[in-house]
């Protein structure tokens, strides 16, 4: 007899979300998985601080609609277009994370979906 186990599909309402077929994060169990997150339209002029900031905000909302904070994340994915923003989207981790430090690889693409974009993270959280 097969397990199963309760899906949960959290969405933010981006229009990406219906047009690509994907939720902004996924909890099975004590598991969730944040999708690929992108500052918005809203921070288009931004430095990839702001950029990363404000994506990070967007991870933080989902978790909490998951039923999670930040201090479940066990790993992040941080894709840079360019690494020498590195340092800056470091700065904007550590504030969100700081003690947390969860396991991160961070590596630098050729391009994102929109030409403005300098960040995208990816977030998972494991809750006990």
């Amino acid at each position: 007899m097969p397990r199963t186990m309760t899906r949960h599909n959290i969405s933010s309402g981006g229009a990406y979300e219906d047009i690509f077929g994907y939720s902004r994060a996924v909890r099975v169990g004590t598991d969730i998985h944040v999708s690929g997150t992108c500052a918005p339209v809203t921070h288009e002029k931004g430095d990839a601080y702001e950029q990363a900031k404000a994506a990070l905000e967007i991870i933080d909302k989902a978790l909490k609609d998951a039923g999670a904070s930040l201090q479940e994340v066990v790993r992040t994915v941080v894709y840079l277009r360019d690494i020498s923003d590195a340092d800056l989207v470091a700065r904007a981790h550590r504030e969100f994370f700081g003690e947390i430090r969860p396991a991160s690889t961070l590596v630098q693409v050729t391009s994102m979906l929109r030409s403005w974009q300098k960040v995208e993270i990816e977030a998972y959280a494991k809750l006990d």
